[in-house]
């Protein structure tokens, strides 16, 4: 699965800003480069023993709020980024956004890479911003006709334009206005709005894409296994874009790690990467799920007595894979191999509350679990029924290579539901029909 997927170069002018960027990143004291790598592709041109160091990238190499000079231009606006980012005329809560969600590490990391950016040559990171993509393809930049490849997808839902346009307008558009100065080089023309909220939404993917969450020292043991968004919004972390290591491309299975030191970030092969063989990062697990809503058409009769507002619930179905293992490898079957454990727990947690409204409609836990394993079949079906095309048709579009660009991405999303919707729909019929039912998986502990 290719990470680095937007990048508007080919040719020779690829190799040429290629070798700049590397000759740029050499050029900081204390970074290393492994001579059995290619920069053009990060392919291995000779075999790299495992517990090797690739790269080393020193932290102030790193694109931060720490190590630009944004910070100290306009430091009222970085000493306390909780008031000094807040939204003071709640434009973002009144237009439909949640200011309060908005990580203050992403909007503080927007501000300076925007700074960098329109200081043009003058940046010491003008190289390494020259080899970022200047487009996207994710959904956000998609238009009305290529979404509606998605159909049914629920990821049209997700894409929250409005509010990313809402949140750049209160928090990112005041700072750059009121700060002029600081942001724009002597002579330089200003960007209008419409200009710098497209600059927002560039950077603002950029960072998303492939921005690293940067440990301190005081983190705790367990703090790269936290949940990183989590962790960004409780401004634990701080965010920043580190050259060499994110243009990594990312698979389920890799073979090297990021460890982040106090002076440093080294990148350390997990196993020996033979020759020929690409540099793989993980950037956390590759989930295929989908959102399911069960309502009264999904229920029938079982609970035709109740108000179907008070019956209406969303879940969300995805694979339990196995997490990879020491060397980057994935042991487990690409394939749903029981019920999804949060999925049986909710839908056996909200039964037992009809139970007690009416005893009668779920009597026992046999009982309970067949219309559990009725309703999951069910819902999957009326799920894969709401999508115009079918499994099959997606599939020859695929596999006869019939769609490309955006709208092969789009056929690839709304084929991947519908393998998950198949196969939860066929494991719940099995389970039926042997006349059994499985216990709720548990919930697999993390480290």
């Amino acid at each position: 699965m290719k990470i680095y997927t937007g990048i508007e170069m080919s040719g020779s002018n690829f190799a040429a800003q290629s070798r700049a960027f590397l000759d740029w990143f050499k050029a900081w004291p204390g970074t290393t480069f492994h001579d059995n790598i290619k920069i053009e592709d990060l392919l291995a041109t000779a075999d790299i023993p495992e517990d090797t160091v690739l790269f080393t990238i020193p932290r102030k190499v790193i694109i931060s709020v720490e190590s630009s000079d944004l910070s100290k231009r306009i430091p009222e606006v970085f000493e306390n980024s909780t008031t000094a980012l807040e939204d003071t005329d709640n434009e973002a809560d009144e237009e439909g956004g949640e200011t309060s969600v908005t990580p203050d590490s992403w909007v503080s990391l927007i501000l300076v890479m925007i700074y960098e950016h329109l200081q043009g040559e003058k940046s010491p990171w003008k190289p390494y911003l020259d080899v970022l993509p200047r487009m996207f393809d994710t959904p956000m930049f998609w238009s009305e006709n290529e979404l509606s490849e998605l159909q049914a997808s629920a990821i049209t839902s997700k894409i929250g334009k409005d509010e990313a346009e809402n949140m750049f307008r209160a928090k990112i558009l005041p700072v750059i206005q009121s700060h002029a100065g600081a942001f724009y080089p002597e002579g330089a023309a200003r960007l209008g709005e419409d200009d710098l909220i497209e600059l927002c939404h560039r950077m603002g993917s950029t960072i998303m894409a492939y921005a690293f969450d940067l440990e301190n020292d005081e983190d705790g043991p367990d703090s790269e296994n936290e949940d990183s968004w989590v962790e960004d919004r409780e401004g634990k972390l701080t965010m920043g874009m580190v050259p060499m290591a994110d243009i990594l491309n990312a698979d389920a299975e890799f073979n090297v790690h990021v460890n982040h030191g106090e002076d440093a970030l080294t990148v350390t092969s997990l196993r020996q990467i033979t020759a020929g063989e690409e540099v793989l990062n993980y950037y956390g697990p590759l989930v295929l799920k989908d959102t399911l809503k069960l309502d009264e058409a999904t229920w029938g009769k079982v609970v035709n007595q109740f108000d179907p507002e008070e019956i209406e619930e969303t879940l969300v179905i995805d694979r339990d894979l196995d997490e990879p293992d020491s060397t980057g490898r994935v042991h487990g079957e690409l394939k749903l191999t029981r019920l999804p454990g949060d999925l049986q727990e909710q839908l056996s947690a909200f039964l037992k509350a009809i139970r007690k409204v009416s005893p009668v409609t779920v009597p026992d836990k046999q009982k309970r679990d067949q219309i559990m394993l009725t309703v999951i079949r069910r819902v999957c079906e009326l799920r894969t029924s709401q999508y115009p095309t079918s499994y099959a048709y997606d599939s020859d579009l695929l596999s006869q290579n019939r769609v490309a660009g955006r709208q092969k991405m789009a056929v690839v999303v709304r084929w991947g539901e519908k393998v998950l919707l198949n196969e939860v729909a066929d494991f719940a019929k099995m389970k039926l029909n042997a006349d059994g039912t499985e216990p709720a998986a548990k919930k697999r502990k993390t480290a």
